[in-house]
């Protein structure tokens, strides 16, 4: 019997590759002193294309956390049982120093070290991320009470995972979540009704219910409740030095739209023991730092969703033949492709940069301070917005191929919009950017600074930071601010883009940025540059170079 058909015109897996295989990227590590790096980061991004780990994260997904409340006597455990890829993919980013290892490293760059890291990796599997970058953000926040910092970071800096509920500080190493929305409030944290009642060995006991616990199975918490003095931050344990369970009870696993390797779950604190951080009453205070290094990180993470998306575009369009041409030739798919290129390495560029600020912040430089506060506003607003957009359309360039649970694009899809959401969703995200202008001395005055370093370079880029200072005065009315905040931090967004792509990127990438985002030459979706731009250099720049 013959066959019954010959499979062509079919593009071959994408495997073997490094996900670190990235100009942007390794260029904005020698630039900014992560060059020590590299050989680090260049095996983790090969470990990140190889067919093992693309069959770790693909298992992960496809076997979701399954939460176990009670053993089969009827005890209460709530723990939560993940599938042995997501435990593989957890072990090798810690292994990596992609958690809170950064903080504990003396060479200069370590942030961006890490930043780049967690960007090869997290192409893989974005999932796993959330615990890691919990982890990473704990530190800052930890520091406010130094006695528990001094007891508890060094386990989070280990490069072990040792998963397992056991009392943390007898544990190897220790991954670190955080619960602070309740459901009638959510962002709005100050309306958290969570009560804690102090004790005489110094102690909270901590009752209420928090809505949004990511990553319950994390040896420690940093969560928020209420005290006389008001809304405090407190260290809560899962499992208590006796080896007792801390009574929280794990009501639910939220059923999400994306992240699904992922466990979030709805938390009910019926006494639990807790710690407090930072002065009684100052809890969002104490925790801001602690957001602030998670929104890096949601701009880190939607950057590689969107090089991800790009070069799974890239290579169907490279091995796929319509109307008479391969894909890649045809002229109105290069511009589909190139600005998808375009937008993911403005946000990548961007990404490290802010990441290098923090680098300098810690150095004790309190410029690169201000303009990482406000950096990270105006760019977890439209970065990750965009997000969205661009796991769509990349995933359009494979059709119904794309749309297949098979090619990973799904996977993709579904997880761009939790980044817009997690640590503040639109909105409050372009508020913040306000609160940051009106709270932060110096933070405009960097930011500009920046954005000028490019001044006179770009005709177009000039003009755009022009119009962005004539709106400025506007913030004066808060009403009117309000009303602008959205498309403030959109502006920001771009110049700073711009000013960064004119100053460090390749000229015909940085040109057709400034033409279509700053010059208005642009439509309102993928693939309407201006019909002069050089596609040219932006694909071959994006082009996997060891792709088999």
């Amino acid at each position: 019997m013959g066959a019954t058909h010959e499979v062509l015109n079919q593009a071959p897996p994408l495997t073997g590759f490094s996900t670190a295989d990235d100009p942007a990227l390794l260029e904005a590590l020698r630039r900014d002193g992560g060059a020590w790096g590299e050989p680090e980061v260049r095996e983790l991004g090969a470990l990140a294309g190889s067919a093992e780990v693309q069959d770790w994260a693909r298992m992960a997904e496809e076997h979701p956390p399954v939460l176990h409340t009670h053993d089969r006597y009827g005890h209460r455990i709530d723990e939560v049982e993940y599938h042995p890829a997501y435990h593989r993919l957890m072990a090798a980013a810690v292994d990596s120093g992609q958690h809170a290892a950064a903080w504990s490293e003396s060479r200069f760059g370590a942030h961006l070290v890490r930043a780049a890291k967690f960007y090869v990796f997290a192409q893989a599997e974005p999932g796993h991320g959330c615990p890691i970058s919990m982890t990473y953000a704990a530190v800052p926040a930890l520091r406010a009470e130094p006695e528990l910092a001094a007891a508890y970071e060094p386990l989070l800096a280990s490069r072990v995972y040792d998963f397992g509920l056991r009392p943390p500080l007898g544990k190897r190493g220790l991954i670190a979540g955080m619960s602070m929305t309740e459901k009638q409030g959510g962002s709005d944290v100050r309306a958290n009704t969570t009560r804690a009642l102090p004790q005489a060995d110094g102690a909270y006991l901590l009752t209420g219910h928090k809505w949004f616990t990511s990553a319950p199975m994390s040896d420690v918490f940093l969560t928020l409740a209420r005290t006389e003095e008001g809304l405090t931050c407190f260290l809560v344990p899962r499992v208590l030095p006796d080896g007792t369970r801390n009574p929280m009870q794990l009501q639910r696993l939220k059923n999400k739209l994306g992240n699904r390797s992922n466990a979030s779950s709805e938390v009910e604190y019926d006494g639990a023991v807790a710690w407090r951080v930072g002065e009684p009453g100052r809890g969002v205070r104490t925790i801001v730092e602690m957001v602030n290094v998670t929104r890096l990180d949601c701009v880190i993470g939607t950057a590689a969703g969107m090089r991800a998306g790009l070069r799974q575009a890239l290579h169907h369009a490279e091995h796929r033949r319509a109307f008479g041409a391969e894909l890649i030739d045809q002229p109105l798919m290069r511009h589909v492709l190139a600005d998808l290129a375009i937008e993911s390495e403005a946000a990548t560029t961007l990404a490290l940069r802010l990441a290098a600020a923090l680098d300098r912040a810690s150095a004790g430089d309190e410029s690169e301070a201000a303009l990482r506060r406000l950096g990270l506003a105006v760019s977890k607003y439209w970065v990750c917005k965009r997000g969205a957009g661009h796991a769509a359309e990349a995933l359009e360039c494979l059709g119904g191929n794309g749309y297949v649970e098979d090619s990973g694009m799904p996977r993709l899809y579904r997880e761009a919009p939790l980044l817009s959401i997690w640590e503040g969703s639109g909105n409050v995200a372009a508020l913040d950017v306000l609160r940051a202008l009106g709270r932060e001395s110096g933070a405009l005055d960097a930011f500009l600074a920046e954005v000028d370093a490019a001044a006179g370079a770009d005709a177009r880029l000039d003009a755009a930071v022009a119009r962005l200072r004539a709106l400025l005065p506007q913030l004066a009315d808060p009403q009117r601010a309000q009303l602008l905040a959205r498309r403030l931090a959109e502006q920001m967004t771009l110049v700073l883009q711009g000013s960064l792509l004119v100053r460090h990127s390749h000229p015909a990438v940085a040109d057709a940025f400034c033409a279509s985002r700053l010059g208005g030459d642009w439509g309102h979706a993928f693939g309407t540059l201006p019909p002069g731009v050089d596609t040219g250099p932006i694909l071959e720049r994006a082009h996997l170079k060891d792709a088999r």
